[in-house]
């Protein structure tokens, strides 16, 4: 099979790229809008490569002139952006993953492609990254020990000198100070981006401040997992100074300043990364399940996953590489377009966990 990955010069989509590429059934082509040089080890691992502009008229011609069996697409941020890359790789027969964290474009996908992806009888997958494909996997291997899931909590903390893009620290700017609805006691209430700023305990990683973001989850959980009273998330990051300097930043728009932070990505990236001489290499997640247990008593299970040596984004680009490992192998036979829920188990991300010498673990709190 020939995976065309949009993105593929990337923080995420070289990572994918060279995840796949020593797979010999594998053909892997990395398409970036401009012509520049290719990443390390790209040549040693006979990637090929190719100069696509996702906005440029002619999109589906491009991806067909590659003949891909699959497209990965990985050029964000997704907020805002519409389907016109799924439309084109279903049009020219290639099954479609992207790693979109965008939660309207997530929650929107299935009813926007579902019937052109059954009609090309190809597989077509959003949100295939942490949110909601890895918390879902945890959600799903976990339920089972509760008669009543009563909330589910997830926060990330990543580690400062991890690598990132402007396009990831677009994406997360992007809702800062923006209003969103989150599903609390069984209800629908509004709140803010990178606001409601509370300490969190997260183990090994620390205590660090924490602030509540906008993702896929809060949208799909409560339809998932019926009877969930509460879906909340949180993002750590590691510097408090940092985190407090965003909420600040989206305190100032929630009060009707007009700031544009996530065009401002390009120019807060370097003093993020001076940033990183005050930060540490260690990530991690943590997904906590409440509700009654299967005896009727009180329970609470946390599983948390533990990224060493700036390994965190891999976690994003690992539902994409099993998902394309399965298609390729034949393993995957599901057709149409949904989010990426149910497609990838926690016991499938093991391996991958290993690979990079990540620690999970399940404690019971309660």
């Amino acid at each position: 099979m020939r995976i065309v990955v949009l993105g593929g010069f990337g923080n995420f989509g070289a990572r994918i790229c060279r995840a796949l590429a020593p797979d010999q059934s594998l053909s892997v082509v990395a398409a970036s809008r401009r012509r520049r040089a290719a990443p390390a080890n790209f040549a040693l691992l006979n990637i090929l490569d190719a100069q696509i502009d996702i906005t440029a008229d002619g999109l589906a011609g491009a991806l067909r002139a590659l003949n891909p069996g699959l497209v990965i697409h990985c050029v964000g941020p997704f907020q805002g952006q519409d389907y016109r890359v799924a439309h084109a790789a279903l049009s020219c027969g290639a099954h479609y993953i992207d790693l979109s964290d965008g939660r309207d474009f997530v929650a929107g996908f299935g009813a926007a492609l579902n019937k052109v992806a059954l009609r090309t009888n190809r597989l077509a997958v959003s949100g295939a990254s942490t949110l909601p494909a890895l918390s879902s996997a945890v959600v799903d291997a976990l339920v089972h020990e509760f008669s009543n899931l009563k909330s589910i909590d997830t926060i990330i903390a990543p580690a400062q000198r991890a690598p990132r893009g402007a396009a990831t620290l677009a994406g997360v700017l992007g809702y800062a100070g923006q209003p969103f609805r989150v599903w609390e006691d069984s209800a629908w209430r509004t709140v803010h981006g990178w606001q409601d700023v509370r300490e969190v305990d997260l183990g090994v990683v620390g205590r660090r401040l924490s602030a509540v973001c906008d993702v896929p989850d809060l949208a799909l959980f409560p339809a998932r997992y019926p009877g969930v009273a509460t879906v909340r998330f949180r993002a750590a990051l590691e510097l408090g100074l940092q985190h407090r300097a965003i909420a600040l930043l989206a305190a100032l728009r929630r009060a009707g300043l007009n700031l544009s932070i996530d065009r401002l990505a390009p120019r807060l990236e370097p003093i993020a990364s001076w940033l990183d001489l005050f930060g540490g290499e260690t990530g991690g997640m943590t997904v906590t399940l409440t509700g009654i247990g299967q005896n009727g008593a009180p329970r609470q299970l946390r599983w948390h996953v533990i990224a060493p040596d700036n390994h965190g984004p891999e976690i994003p680009c690992m539902p994409a590489v099993l998902l394309a490992r399965k298609l390729a192998a034949g393993t995957m036979n599901r057709t149409g377009a949904m989010p990426c829920m149910g497609l990838v188990t926690l016991n499938e991300f093991a391996a991958e966990f290993a690979r990079w010498g990540m620690r999970t673990q399940v404690e019971k709190l309660h």
